[in-house]
C-alpha cells in the first residue's frame, strides 16, 4: 500500500516538475517580450536603468531583510520563501495588468478606450416627429431615452443602494469587503448576493467586456476567462470612479439596465410600467423598477405578477434595514398590491407605419452616401419629418372607411368563387398552391421532412391551430392551416395613397396599405403597378411641350387606330379600343379627348409622338422605374410607382418645376444640436406655359360633358366652395386589376392606387373602375382637410396664369350640353389582356403574358 501511495506521489512530482518547468519557460519568454516591448516604447537606456534600479532596490531589500533577521536562525528560511514569494507575486500581478491594458499578443482582448470612458455611448432610441411637432414613433434597437438626475424620483437611487450596493459611497469602484463576505458565504454554503459594485455592473453594461470584440485569446480557457474579464471590469469600474462622481454613476447605471418588456433606461421602463415620468415614481414603484435587476423575466409584474411583488418587498425591506425608510413604512407598503399602468411601445405602432419604413431606409442611404457616420436605432437622433399628423389621420380614415365598404362590395362579387382568375373569368389552377411553396413555412417544412411530401402536405393544408388574423370588423382568432392562412389574406384589396404639397415637395400624408401590421408591404414607393390613363397626361404633356407643339383645342378623330411592326419575323398589330367599345368618330379637342379618357386619340398622339419622346418626358417629370418604348406605353402599360406619379402631377401646379418629394426636414444628434438641414430640391421639367395648359386640360375632368372626375360632385361642399376647383385623371387597366386616381388643388397634389396583392386579383364589374374604387378615397381625403378649420387650408380656383399663354385654350372650352359616357364597361370581351407579370418583390402573377395588347378602362 505504501509503495503504490510512494509511486502516486513520485508521477505527481513528476507532472509537476514537467508543469513548472514548462510555466518558467513561458514566464521568461513573456518577460524576454516584454522588455523587447518596453525597449521600443521607452528606450533601451530607460529600460535598462529601470531594470538596474529594480535589481538595486530588490539586493538593498534582501540586504535589509538580512541586517534584521538572523540569517542562521531556524525561521531565516522560511521569511526568505516568503519574501521571494511575495516578491513573485507581485511581479506575476504587474506583468497581469500590464497585458490586460495593452492586450499583449492579443491574450487578454481590448480594454475601453479614454475616449470611451470620458464619453460613454449609450444606445438610445431616435425619436420621429412629424412637421406640426407630435412624437409619432420610433427607432430602435434598444428603447431607450437618457435623462438626468433631476428627473429621476430620489427613491430609485435609494432603493439601487439599499439593494445592490450598500456600500456604494465608501468604495472606488471595487467593495473588498463585500467580496470577503461573498466568499465568507460561498465557504459556510450560505446564499450571499454578487460581490458586484453599482460601478463594477455599470462598466459591464457600458464597454461589453464579455462580448466577442473585446475577448482575447486567453477567453477561450475556462476559469480563466472569468478571472480576465472580471478584471476588466474591476479596473473599468476603478477608472469610472475616477472619471465620473457618484451620482453621474448612479445615474448611467439606472439609464442604462434593461427593464424587459423592451424597455431600456429608467425613463422608458416607467413610462412602460406606470405611464408616467421617472420624477413621478412612488418608493414603491421604484422598488418594482430596481428588484427587476436581479431578473426582468423572473421578476417581471407583468407576467410573473407573485414574484414581483415578493421582490418588491425584499427591496423595501432592505431600504428599511439602510435606513431610508422607517421600519412600519415600509411594511404598510409592503401589504399594497402592485398597481401597474402599462404602456408597451411599438416602434411601428401609430401613425404612419408604411411611412416609417420608408423613412429608415432614406436616412440610411443618405447618411451612406454622404458618408456620414450615424446608427438611426442607437443614435437617439431626432428625426423632423414632412408629415403632418392632422393630415396623416384624415388620410388613414379615408382609407379606412373606403376600403372596408369596397372589401364588402368585392366579397359579394365573388362570393362562393375565388378571385384569382384569367381575363375570361376561369379560375387559375393551382394558384393557391404556387404560392404556398413561396412561402418560409413551406421551405422550412420541406427542410424539415426532406422526401416526405405528405407531411408537408399535412402541416401545410390539414394541420389547423387558432390564430388571430385581419378583418375589416377587428382582430379575430380563427382555426386555421397555413393555406387557409393564405386564402384568408389573399382575398383582400390593397391600396397605397400620398398627398404633398407640390410647391416645397413636403409629404403631408403616406398610407401605404390596409393594415402594417398584417401587410407590410407599401404601395406606395415599393409597389410598382400598371398606371392605365393616369399616365396619359404624361403622353399630354409631351405632345403639348414637346416637338409636337399641340394645344389643348387641337383636334383628333374619334376612330379605330391600328398599327403593325414586326417582331422576330412576326407581324403584330396594336388596335386599342375605346372603355366601351364604342368609336364615335367625332372631332374633339384634346383636351375633351383626355378628359374622357379616349383611348383612340391617345394612341394617334403616342404614335405622333413616339415612344421615346414619352420616356423622354416621364423621365424629366421624375418617373424613374423603366419604360418600355412601345406605343401602348402612352395608355400606361408600363409599371410606375404611386410615388412617382405624384410627384409627377406636381409639375402641373408648380409652374412646370419638378419638386422632389421630401420625407425628412431636418435631423438633430441626442442634446438637440442640428446635424444637418434638407432643402427643397427643384429643377425646370416643362416650360410654365405647358404646365398651366396641362393643369387647363385636367380640370376638365372635372368641368367637360363626360369628364371622368365627375364623382368629385360628391364633395362639392368642400372642394368646390368659394370657386373652389380640382384637377385630376382616373385609371383603370384591364380587367379592373388596378383602379387609379391622381388629383389635385391649388394646394395639394394627391395619388391613389387600388388593387389586389396580385394583377389576377380584381372587381368583375365597374366597381374596380379608379373612379369608383380610388377617386372616393381622394376626394374624402380632401373634403377632411378642407373642412378642418386647424389645417389652415380652403377651398378656390387655381392660380391665374403669370405668363403669357400663347397657344389657344380659352377657345375650347365645355359648358355642357353632352351626357357623362362610361368609359368603361363590364364586358370583358370589350378589351384584351396586358397580365404583364408582378414586380420582383411581389409573387408573380400566374396568368400569361401578352405584350403591347393592354387598354386603358375609366369611369367618370
Amino acid at each position: 500500500m505504501l509503495d503504490k501511495i510512494k509511486n502516486i506521489l513520485t508521477i505527481i512530482q513528476q507532472v509537476w516538475s514537467n508543469i513548472s518547468t514548462k510555466v518558467n519557460a513561458v514566464w521568461w519568454l513573456t518577460l524576454d517580450k516584454i522588455y523587447l516591448l518596453l525597449c521600443k516604447i521607452f528606450g533601451e537606456e530607460k529600460v535598462e536603468k529601470a531594470f538596474a534600479l529594480f535589481h538595486t532596490k530588490k539586493d538593498e531589500t534582501k540586504a535589509y531583510l538580512k541586517s534584521k533577521f538572523d540569517t542562521e536562525g531556524n525561521y531565516f528560511p522560511v521569511i526568505e520563501k516568503v519574501y521571494k514569494f511575495t516578491l513573485k507575486t507581485v511581479l506575476v500581478g504587474l506583468v497581469y495588468l500590464f497585458c490586460i491594458e495593452t492586450n499583449f499578443l492579443w491574450l487578454c482582448g481590448r480594454m475601453p478606450s479614454i475616449e470611451q470612458l470620458t464619453n460613454p455611448k449609450i444606445s438610445q432610441s431616435s425619436t420621429i416627429f412629424t412637421a406640426d411637432g407630435v412624437e409619432i414613433g420610433k427607432f430602435f434597437t434598444e428603447n431607450r431615452k437618457t435623462i438626468d438626475s433631476a428627473q429621476m424620483s430620489p427613491w430609485l437611487f435609494k432603493a439601487l443602494i439599499a439593494t445592490e450596493d450598500k456600500r456604494f459611497y465608501e468604495h472606488s469602484g471595487i467593495d473588498l469587503q463585500s467580496m470577503v463576505g461573498v466568499a465568507a458565504g460561498i465557504f459556510k454554503g450560505g446564499e450571499r448576493g454578487g460581490g458586484s459594485t453599482v460601478s463594477q455592473q455599470l462598466a459591464k453594461n457600458l464597454y461589453s467586456t464579455r462580448k466577442s470584440e473585446m475577448r482575447g485569446l486567453l477567453y477561450y480557457i475556462p476559469l480563466v476567462k472569468t478571472l480576465v474579464y472580471k478584471t476588466k471590469e474591476w479596473l473599468t469600474a476603478i477608472r469610472l470612479e475616477r472619471n465620473f462622481t457618484k451620482g453621474e454613476i448612479l445615474t448611467m447605471y439606472l439609464n442604462t439596465v434593461d427593464y424587459g418588456n423592451n424597455a431600456y433606461g429608467i425613463r422608458t421602463a416607467s413610462q412602460t410600467y406606470f405611464n408616467k415620468e421617472p420624477k413621478m415614481l412612488a418608493v414603491e414603484e421604484a422598488a418594482i423598477l430596481v428588484g427587476l435587476q436581479k431578473g426582468t423575466t423572473l421578476y417581471n409584474p407583468i407576467r410573473n405578477p407573485k414574484n414581483a411583488l415578493k421582490r418588491r418587498n425584499t427591496v423595501l425591506q432592505l431600504m428599511a434595514k439602510n435606513g431610508d425608510l422607517k421600519q412600519e413604512e415600509a411594511d404598510k407598503l409592503c401589504k399594497t398590491e402592485i398597481k401597474l399602468e402599462v404602456n408597451i411601445e411599438d416602434a411601428y405602432e401609430g401613425q404612419g407605419s408604411y411611412f416609417k419604413v420608408a423613412l429608415s431606409r432614406f436616412v440610411e442611404n443618405w447618411a451612406k452616401k454622404n458618408e456620414i457616420d450615424i446608427d438611426l436605432y442607437r443614435d437617439g437622433l431626432k428625426i423632423y419629418t414632412t408629415i403632418d399628423s392632422r393630415m396623416q389621420t384624415h388620410a388613414e380614415n379615408a382609407v379606412s372607411s373606403h376600403m372596408k365598404r369596397l372589401q364588402k362590395i368585392f366579397d359579394q362579387e365573388w362570393k362562393g368563387k375565388n378571385p384569382w382568375t384569367y381575363e375570361n373569368g376561369q379560375e387559375i389552377p393551382g394558384f393557391i398552391d404556387t404560392v404556398a411553396k413561396r412561402t418560409p413555412i413551406y421551405k422550412r417544412l420541406v427542410k424539415k421532412y426532406k422526401n416526405q411530401p405528405d407531411s408537408v402536405h399535412y402541416y401545410m393544408y390539414e394541420k389547423k391551430k387558432n390564430i388571430k388574423v385581419f378583418t375589416w370588423e377587428g382582430e379575430k382568432e380563427m382555426l386555421l392551416s397555413p393555406v387557409d392562412s393564405i386564402i384568408h389574406y389573399k382575398r383582400f384589396l390593397q391600396t397605397g395613397m400620398m398627398a404633398m404639397d407640390p410647391f416645397n415637395g413636403f409629404i403631408k400624408a403616406w398610407v401605404g396599405g390596409i393594415d402594417y401590421d398584417y401587410f407590410k408591404y407599401d404601395h406606395v414607393k415599393q409597389g410598382r403597378r400598371q398606371p392605365g390613363s393616369t399616365f396619359k397626361p404624361i403622353l399630354y404633356t409631351a405632345a403639348i411641350d414637346g416637338p409636337l407643339n399641340l394645344s389643348p383645342c387641337d383636334k383628333r378623330t374619334d376612330e379605330p387606330f391600328k398599327k403593325e411592326w414586326q417582331e422576330n419575323g412576326v407581324t403584330k398589330t396594336w388596335e386599342p379600343k375605346n372603355a366601351d367599345g364604342v368609336f364615335t368618330h367625332a372631332s374633339m379637342t384634346l383636351r375633351r379627348a383626355i378628359a374622357r379618357s379616349v383611348n383612340s386619340v391617345a394612341a394617334q398622339l403616342s404614335d405622333e409622338v413616339g415612344p421615346r419622346t414619352i420616356i423622354n418626358y416621364a423621365q424629366k417629370m421624375g418617373i424613374t422605374s423603366p419604360l418600355e418604348p412601345v406605343l401602348s406605353l402612352g395608355i400606361g402599360t408600363s409599371d410606375v410607382s404611386l410615388y412617382e406619379m405624384v410627384a409627377a402631377y406636381g409639375i402641373f401646379v408648380n409652374q412646370g418645376e419638378y419638386t422632389e418629394p421630401m420625407l425628412v426636414f431636418k435631423i438633430e444628434d441626442s442634446k438637440g444640436k442640428v446635424l444637418f438641414e434638407f432643402e427643397t430640391k427643384k429643377r425646370e421639367a416643362i416650360k410654365p406655359e405647358s404646365a398651366f395648359l396641362m393643369q387647363y386640360m385636367l380640370r376638365g375632368g372635372v368641368e367637360e360633358p363626360g369628364g371622368t372626375s365627375q364623382g368629385l360632385f360628391e364633395y362639392c361642399s368642400a372642394l368646390f366652395g368659394n370657386g373652389g376647383q380640382a384637377a385630376g385623371k382616373t385609371g383603370t387597366t384591364s380587367n379592373y386589376s388596378d383602379s387609379w386616381y391622381m388629383g389635385f388643388t391649388k394646394d395639394l397634389v394627391c395619388g391613389v392606387w387600388v388593387g389586389g396583392d396580385d394583377r389576377s386579383i380584381h372587381f368583375r364589374s365597374r366597381m374596380g373602375e379608379g373612379s369608383r374604387s380610388a377617386l372616393p378615397i381622394f376626394g374624402k381625403f380632401m373634403q377632411s382637410v378642407y373642412t378642418d378649420s386647424k389645417l389652415g387650408y380652403s377651398p378656390g380656383a387655381f392660380p391665374k396664369p403669370n405668363i403669357t399663354i400663347t397657344k389657344d385654350y380659352q377657345g375650347c372650352v365645355s359648358t355642357g350640353g353632352i351626357e357623362a359616357v362610361s368609359d368603361s364597361t363590364a364586358q370583358e370581351s370589350d378589351s384584351t389582356t396586358n397580365g404583364e407579370a408582378e414586380e420582383n418583390q411581389r409573387l408573380p402573377s400566374i396568368e400569361p403574358i401578352k405584350r403591347d395588347t393592354t387598354i386603358s378602362r375609366d369611369n367618370k
